[in-house]
């Protein structure tokens, strides 16, 4: 008798190991395999507006015009909001992603093992970060759009309805909160997820704004791939 359960129990074990491979694999699989896909692939790069994705090598932005007759943002985030209250920045770029990650590991030797759990099973809220530039240099990780004022609406759109808002209508400030002189957090709607990430929001917004973007992408080169050509 303790030897037939033993044999389960060792058998269960074995099920269990090959499905949890079998999971990751597929996971890794599709992850690969939906990033190479392109959506909007014959998309001509040309517009009035100028915008950019701004990768750091993980995480993606997207930047736009501080303002102009489509979207003045000095409107839903002001320049006072920063510690640089820097009124001659021409671009603020916006970024989403997990708010306890955004808040807590400033650097990745902060991260927490709570933090990290919470944000891949969709415990944790989320937060937009945006940053204000007065100038952005193109290079391999900061690709230079110019989109229509139609398609910049669709984005611009899509921006706002990232934000978490009170019931006056105003974006909800974590103040006091950044990593420099020029940015600042407020809370957002959504959470992150393992199929939801920083960069799913970003390819969803060049998606909203009918530009090159992966069919669903959770890293960075998921989209910068579809411009590197």
């Amino acid at each position: 008798m303790a030897k037939s359960r033993l044999k389960k129990t060792v058998r269960f074990i074995k099920q269990f190991i090959l499905a949890f491979i079998a999971v990751i694999t597929v996971y890794i699989l599709a992850t690969f395999i939906f990033s190479i896909i392109p959506v909007n692939s014959n998309i001509a790069n040309q517009g009035d507006i100028t915008v950019y994705i701004n990768s750091n090598g993980v995480h993606t932005d997207i930047v736009v015009p501080v303002k102009n007759n489509i979207k003045d943002w000095t409107t839903v985030i002001p320049f006072s909001h920063t510690i640089a209250n820097d009124s001659l920045a021409q671009y603020v770029a916006f970024g989403w992603g997990d708010r306890a990650f955004y808040l807590e590991t400033p650097q990745w030797s902060d991260l927490k093992a709570s933090t990290a759990f919470n944000a891949a099973f969709h415990l944790g809220t989320s937060a937009m970060h945006t940053r204000f530039y007065r100038t952005l240099q193109e290079d391999e990780e900061c690709i230079k759009l110019k989109i229509s004022k139609s398609n910049y609406k669709k984005l611009v759109t899509y921006i706002d309805n990232s934000f978490a808002y009170s019931e006056s209508k105003q974006v909800k400030w974590i103040a006091n909160r950044s990593y420099n002189n020029y940015d600042a957090f407020y809370e957002a709607k959504g959470k992150y997820s393992l199929f939801y990430t920083c960069n799913t929001w970003t390819n969803n917004a060049l998606k909203a704004a009918n530009q090159k973007a992966a069919l669903w992408t959770l890293y960075d080169k998921g989209i910068l791939y579809h411009y590197d050509k």
